[in-house]
C-alpha cells in the first residue's frame, strides 16, 4: 500500500499547479505564500525571488510545510495533500536548468519571461505526506513518510 500511495501523491503533484507553502519568521511567526511549483516524483520546487521574506525564513529554519488542494466546494469529494518537509535553496546549476525545463513545460508562460538575476529556485523535499480523499470518508487521511 506504501508505494502505492507513493505514487498517488506524485501524480496528485503532477496535475496540481499551487501550493500553499508554511514557513516561520526568524521571530517564530507563521507566514503562508501561494505559489506556483512543479513536481518531480514527491519533490516540489519553487521559484522566488532571494530578497521574499519566504527564503529569509527558509535560511533561518529549513522545516516547512505546505497543502495542494481542490477548489471544490463538496466537502465529500475533497482530495488534497498535507505535506512536511525541508527547504533548501538549489546551487546545482544542472538541476536549476532541468528544472527550468520542466517549469517551461508546466508553465509555458516562463519561456517568455526574461531572466532575473534575482530568482532562485527553491527544493522541497518531503518527510511526512498525508494524503486526503473524503470521497472514500469523510474525513479520510493516509500518511506516508519518505
Amino acid at each position: 500500500m506504501t508505494e502505492e500511495l507513493k505514487a498517488k501523491i506524485c501524480e496528485y503533484l503532477a496535475t496540481h499547479y499551487y501550493l500553499n507553502l508554511a514557513t516561520l519568521s526568524p521571530q517564530g511567526k507563521p507566514m503562508a505564500h501561494t505559489m506556483a511549483y512543479v513536481s518531480e516524483n514527491e519533490i516540489v520546487y519553487l521559484a522566488t525571488n532571494k530578497n521574499t521574506r519566504k527564503v529569509q525564513n527558509i535560511m533561518q529554519n529549513p522545516h516547512v510545510a505546505f497543502t495542494v488542494d481542490e477548489d471544490d466546494p463538496d466537502w465529500f469529494d475533497m482530495q488534497a495533500l498535507q505535506v512536511e518537509g525541508r527547504a533548501s535553496i538549489v546551487n546545482d546549476e544542472t538541476e536549476m536548468r532541468e528544472v527550468g525545463e520542466i517549469m517551461t513545460a508546466k508553465f509555458p508562460v516562463t519561456a517568455d519571461m526574461p531572466p532575473d538575476p534575482d530568482t532562485i529556485m527553491i527544493k522541497i523535499e518531503p518527510e511526512v505526506v498525508y494524503y486526503l480523499d473524503y470521497s472514500i470518508e469523510f474525513g479520510h487521511r493516509e500518511m506516508v513518510t519518505f
